[in-house]
């Protein structure tokens, strides 16, 4: 009996991330993610708090006073924000509900982890970017002499100019692009919504350096961005990529050094940008993909001097040329199939 318990568990996670995310509700692969790192977390709370394998954890093992302990080891031992709390725990509910649906026989547990409330208080951090000099200096440190170096530039040109999400980059296809003019790529955003993006002459001719050196790019649904098995680049491989250049950056410019940047850094500058440039919230948040205005007003805080120099004095000069399957859950191939998902 304790055998089919242990693997019940299991089993509903795969239904859920399976199932349930993608096909009934119709989340993005993003919340996807977002939902199997906590949910990834979690389990190996639980399994250490229980002294038991994650193979052989029951739902009654996610009792509401083990989640809340769970909620503390966040902020107090992983130093995360209420911000990133209130997002696993909302991750938590979403969960909690479908087990609500298809194990009724838990209700009142699962009741009670639906009433733990999110924290109030959460502070909005300010929005880190970059600069004109720093964006040429990141830009200009990358070696364009190497394959991984062009592939580099494309990259990181592609995101300064279009503000995408890293994953609406990472995700896109050869077909995507259109190198001629007009310049122009398409993106998937959030909820599977499509948008165009215009881009520069210079970020279309270092993509078509970038392709020129991959034969396999001739494919249509070719992935764009790829390492160097072939296999399509990460979020936690792009953030690699730009520590690395904003480490070189800052011996030209050494106000990186006083910043915190990371890939979504890069949409925020972007954003600053058409914002100095005079350009109106209504296509800055067209341009980016937000579904509502509140979220694109908060760039108005960031940065006040909304006259200084206009989007096209401040990237081309920077862009430039320089001089998963199905899973057997009667074991610990769990843990493995959510990092692989």
């Amino acid at each position: 009996m304790r055998s089919n318990r242990s693997t019940e568990l299991g089993r509903t996670i795969v239904s859920f991330f399976q199932e349930y995310l993608p096909k009934q509700r119709g989340v993005s692969a993003h919340t996807v993610r977002s939902y199997r790192d906590a949910l990834l977390l979690l389990l190996q709370f639980v399994a250490r708090d229980t002294h038991r394998g994650i193979e052989s954890l029951l739902i009654t093992d996610l009792d509401v006073e083990r989640i809340k302990r769970f909620l503390n080891f966040l902020e107090t031992e992983r130093n995360n924000g209420i911000a990133t709390r209130n997002a696993r725990l909302s991750a938590i509910h979403v969960f909690a509900r479908f087990l609500a649906t298809n194990q009724p026989e838990h209700l009142s547990l699962l009741q009670q982890i639906l009433a733990i409330d999110f924290k109030r208080g959460a502070q909005i951090a300010p929005i880190e970017y970059l600069e004109s000099p720093e964006i040429d200096a990141i830009l200009r440190s990358i070696d364009r002499s190497r394959w991984d170096g062009r592939r580099d530039y494309a990259l990181f040109a592609l995101m300064f100019n279009t503000g995408a999400r890293v994953q609406e980059v990472l995700d896109m296809h050869a077909d995507d692009l259109r190198l001629d003019t007009p310049c122009q790529v398409r993106l998937r955003g959030k909820g599977n919504k499509v948008r165009l993006c215009p881009i520069w002459t210079s970020t279309a001719r270092a993509i078509r350096e970038y392709l020129n050196g991959v034969a396999a790019k001739s494919a249509s649904d070719a992935t764009l961005f790829t390492n160097a098995q072939g296999r399509p680049l990460t979020r936690f491989g792009v953030r690699y990529l730009l520590r690395k250049y904003v480490a070189a950056g800052s011996v030209a410019v050494p106000s990186l050094r006083e910043k915190r940047i990371h890939p979504h850094s890069v949409r925020h500058s972007t954003a600053i940008c058409l914002l100095k440039a005079g350009v109106d919230f209504a296509t800055i948040s067209q341009w980016l993909g937000h579904s509502s205005l509140n979220t694109t007003m908060r760039y108005a805080r960031a940065d006040m001097d909304v006259k200084r120099r206009a989007l096209l004095q401040v990237f081309p000069d920077a862009l430039a040329s320089p001089v998963g399957g199905r899973l057997r859950v009667d074991g610990s191939e769990l843990i493995g199939w959510l990092r692989d998902l």
